[in-house]
């Protein structure tokens, strides 16, 4: 797999974390909040490291 095409995956994934960020935003998801943050966290840390091993 060349490099522009995991970028163009990791940048696919970029955009559902706004998706978790909404979802986080409503009131009635009880114990899923947990969840969502720590996905949250761990894609962040992903989407950094990322960016670590493959410099724009």
């Amino acid at each position: 797999m060349d490099t522009q095409a995991i970028r163009d995956r990791v940048e696919m994934i970029r955009s559902k974390r706004e998706v978790l960020l909404k979802l986080l935003e409503q009131p009635d998801i009880g114990m899923l909040r947990i969840d969502v943050n720590q996905a949250l966290e761990e894609m962040d840390d992903l989407l950094a490291e990322f960016e670590t091993v493959f410099p724009a």
